[in-house]
């Protein structure tokens, strides 16, 4: 499970009247993230401000900050991939949410000109094509701050008890993923899955979305032991973990004998 991101919620006011709050900044590929004091974001329509309780950190981070992995951020950003918060103000076209509501943040912002086949960025983190550049601009920073400025159709609103450890709720942001895969395949109650990279964090993500989708059997290869113990201990005679050993023809047939049966469905999470 990724570790969460904590923060306190303080409203700093220099002497102009502009009134600040704490950040960790981008301020520039291959340097340390930099806790700087940064403007409160201003809400509009159609948009919420939210008070950052907890962030997941990716387990690759790390390759994002130092730019091994070329994403397309434009510092100096605020990086942060959505989390857990409570609204703070709520734009004029906002019936339901009120402030103090707690609320998960979707990073995936979905231009509102095209619900077919919308242009996408994930806030605070990477984007994809042009459309998804100029949304990047706009909604620049993400959930490495105090507060956080987010489309109102990407705050969802949580159970009370969320707000006893938020940092866990905030690893909805790693399920979602997996999610939306076994979603598209269409996985039923009762089918037979296999998770290709299930001692991963997406993968592991995934036997535990399977299963609580409904799944009846979750195939789990994997070369990481450790991890195929965890998955059977937490989960029981569901998971059939299979530990991979290279042999190609020989772990096709322990992954076929685990599932005892046809397999309805493989997402890849590699």
């Amino acid at each position: 499970m990724p570790a969460g991101f904590l923060v306190s919620i303080p409203t700093n006011t220099d002497e102009h009247g502009g009134h600040y709050v704490r950040a960790a900044v981008l301020t520039q590929f291959g340097a340390p993230l930099t806790v700087r004091e940064v403007p409160d974001p201003e809400v509009g329509g159609g948009e919420v401000v939210v008070e950052v309780l907890a962030a997941c950190v990716a387990p690759y981070a790390a390759e994002v900050f130092s730019g091994e992995r070329n994403y397309p951020l434009l510092p100096p950003v605020v990086p942060g991939v959505g989390g857990v918060g409570r609204v703070v103000h709520v734009g004029p076209d906002a019936t339901r949410l009120r402030p103090g509501d707690l609320v998960w943040c979707d990073s995936t912002v979905r231009s509102r000109d095209d619900a077919l086949t919308p242009d996408i960025t994930l806030q605070g983190w990477s984007s994809r094509g042009e459309g998804g550049a100029r949304l990047a601009r706009y909604l620049h920073d993400g959930s490495f701050a105090e507060l956080m400025r987010v489309p109102t159709e990407n705050v969802f609103p949580l159970p009370a008890a969320a707000g006893d450890d938020p940092a866990r709720w905030a690893a909805l942001g790693v399920h979602v993923i997996p999610y939306g895969g076994l979603l598209a395949g269409g996985l039923a109650a009762g089918e037979t899955l296999l998770v290709s990279g299930a001692t991963g964090n997406l993968g592991s993500s995934a036997v535990a979305v399977a299963l609580a989708m409904g799944a009846g059997r979750v195939v789990a290869p994997g070369r990481n032991q450790a991890a195929l113990d965890l998955l059977a201990d937490r989960f029981g005679p569901l998971v059939r973990p299979v530990p991979l050993t290279g042999d190609e023809a020989g772990d096709r047939a322990a992954m076929s004998a685990a599932a005892d049966g046809p397999i309805d469905m493989v997402i890849d999470l590699l």
